[in-house]
């Protein structure tokens, strides 16, 4: 992980050397504040998400609406714990399930740039349902979180990217571009390491 922080230049919790002293920060209250909504929010967020993605769910033969709006919800309730008071334990688990919604997406037949479009729908959601609060706040510490949420967000995007496309070339490969006939397998495997994380997230919770 640490190689692919210097590869893509992102480092979420230390801002670069040269801009450190003038980096915005979110305060305590304020991250937990913008924690809070989002997850109060999960179940409106993923209506909402599903809803704008319409046909594109009910469009895969292989993987389940059921799972998907399972794995949107744990999405959702992750960035919400990316800001929440555990969120440095919950960084690294956000991280490994976008990797594991890039894979799905492939599982799904789904085009690289519909990966982008389907987390751009997420990030504008998660935008507007934190705007009444974010209005309520000081302009700098408003500021900040949406700095922070948009850099965890940008390097859990091009994550699932890199899920979506080793699946892509693992496909490939397996049998000269033609589909294996064990993708059921495939997506089961998917919906247990969804779980798993799942199951992750809910220990860091109870731990505290």
């Amino acid at each position: 992980m640490k190689a692919f922080d210097r590869v893509m230049g992102v480092n979420i919790d230390s801002p670069p050397q040269h801009s450190r002293s003038n980096a915005l920060r979110a305060s305590q209250p304020t991250l937990l504040v913008a924690g809070r909504v989002i997850t109060t929010s999960r179940d409106a967020m993923v209506a909402e998400w599903t809803q704008r993605l319409g046909d594109r769910l009910a469009a895969s033969p292989t993987v389940g609406r059921g799972h998907l709006a399972y794995q949107f919800g744990l999405l959702v309730e992750l960035i919400g714990g990316t800001v929440g008071p555990y969120r440095r334990e919950v960084v690294p688990i956000w991280n490994r399930a976008m990797e594991v919604y890039g894979r799905t997406a492939s599982l799904r037949g789904l085009a690289a740039g519909d990966v982008v479009e389907e987390l751009q729908h997420l990030r504008e959601i998660l935008t507007l349902h934190l705007a009444p609060e974010l209005a309520r706040m000081r302009q700098r510490q408003a500021m900040a979180v949406i700095l922070r949420l948009n850099r965890i967000f940008d390097r859990g995007l091009a994550l699932a990217v890199v899920g979506y496309t080793d699946a892509l070339v693992a496909t490939i490969f397996a049998q000269n571009g033609v589909p294996p006939a064990d993708v059921h397998l495939d997506v089961a495997d998917m919906a247990r390491q969804t779980a798993s994380l799942a199951e992750e997230l809910a220990f860091v919770t109870r731990r505290h």
